[in-house]
């Protein structure tokens, strides 16, 4: 009778476990959307873009662009690659950064 308990409980706990870490964690929202499309990207932001740069997943600098100073921002990448690393410094000194696929 006690092994059934405790077993009872264990399973009870294995799952209800997950739910309740998950409950204190939130999900921030990017003020930014990324397309891309052949070997263009394109960002679109509810505050000022101040700074892009984008790499390879080498490690080699794509693109840095400074002082852009708009809510949008499009570039045809020059190089043919699948995945690059990307940073996006909005108005007010925040930073993101993604990873980011390329669509053909």
């Amino acid at each position: 009778m006690m092994k059934s308990s405790v077993w009872l409980i264990a399973i009870v706990m294995l799952f209800t476990a997950p739910a309740i870490v998950a409950q204190g964690v939130k999900k921030e929202v990017k003020p930014y959307k990324i397309s891309t499309a052949g070997r263009q990207l394109s960002i679109k932001s509810t505050k000022p873009i101040q700074q892009v740069m984008l790499w390879t997943t080498d490690g080699n600098r794509v693109i840095e662009q400074k002082n852009i100073n708009s809510n949008s921002f499009t570039i045809d990448i020059p190089i043919n690659r699948k995945a690059f690393f990307l940073m996006i410094g909005l108005n007010g000194g925040k930073v993101y950064t993604e990873k980011i696929g390329m669509i053909e």
